[in-house]
């Protein structure tokens, strides 16, 4: 298996989307349902094709089945097209992801941004790049600078009452940064921003290739002790988690084991969540 085809597979399915999302309504579903559908074979035969023994589980046909419902040691996670909304409303902050897992961990990813035509790519011990107009860069997390504002990353869409008790619980200052999709983790990766705490449900196949990603980069997306975020759950289902340069930044910013002070908040949800 090399990241290679998953960069290529990405790719052609970005490419179809951009081709699609300017077309008319198609067999009863608008653009960007189609998009989705027409990305998700194309990927579907890719991996096929080239690792039919591995199975695959994509938002386009695992979200009535609800996952694997066995353990499995090598599987892909897929989301053809994440962000719909933001494809919708025209921001263009919409992704392609896909993601080796092995023993529960992203151990290869790609996310391709058909709009901006820029694709992000990681494997395990290899880095983290992203490649645009030609140009192949790596990425580095980058710690804060001591008495900076902390840069948030949250969801363009909507900031749920937990994610700002949360971010009230950050010592100094801090500024939030908007995105779409996984464009949150390609933010972390490449340095724009320093925390993405994810407090909402969220399907492995959104968050997979971009936590290769942020990994690969030298940064940490861990549950809210430090345990580092793992794959094939019950329905494939994500608790909450958080993205940072490090533990040690966790740790600094005293955020690991916070369910005291957010319970003081009434944080009902993520108090829980917590325990």
């Amino acid at each position: 298996m090399n990241v290679d085809l998953l960069c290529s597979l990405v790719t052609e399915a970005g490419r179809a989307i951009r081709d699609a999302i300017g077309g008319e309504k198609k067999e009863g579903l608008s653009s960007i349902d189609h998009a989705s559908k027409l990305a998700h074979r194309i990927i579907a035969e890719g991996l096929r094709g080239f690792c039919p023994d591995v199975p695959a589980f994509s938002k386009e046909d695992t979200e009535e089945s609800g996952g694997s419902g066995e353990e499995l040691p090598r599987f892909f996670l897929v989301d053809p097209l994440d962000g719909a909304g933001a494809g919708r409303s025209g921001s263009g902050e919409f992704t392609v992801n896909v993601a080796l897992i092995e023993e529960g961990v992203p151990v290869m990813g790609a996310v391709y941004v058909p709009v901006a035509q820029t694709l992000y790519f990681a494997s395990r011990g290899e880095g983290c790049w992203k490649v645009q107009d030609g140009v192949r860069e790596q990425l580095r997390v980058k710690n804060p600078a001591t008495g900076a504002p902390t840069r948030v990353v949250v969801n363009r869409s909507q900031i749920s009452p937990d994610t700002v008790s949360l971010i009230d619980l950050l010592p100094g200052s801090s500024a939030t940064i908007a995105r779409d999709s996984a464009l949150k983790f390609c933010a972390i990766a490449e340095g724009e921003a320093d925390f993405y705490p994810q407090l909402e449900s969220t399907r492995e196949w959104e968050t997979a290739a971009g936590q290769i990603l942020v990994t690969e980069a030298g940064g940490v997306v861990t549950d809210f002790h430090g345990t580092p975020h793992t794959y094939n759950k019950t329905g494939l289902v994500n608790g909450p988690f958080f993205v940072a340069p490090s533990l040690a930044w966790l740790r600094a910013m005293d955020l690991l084991d916070c369910q005291k002070r957010l319970a003081e908040r009434e944080c009902e949800y993520l108090a829980t969540s917590c325990r």
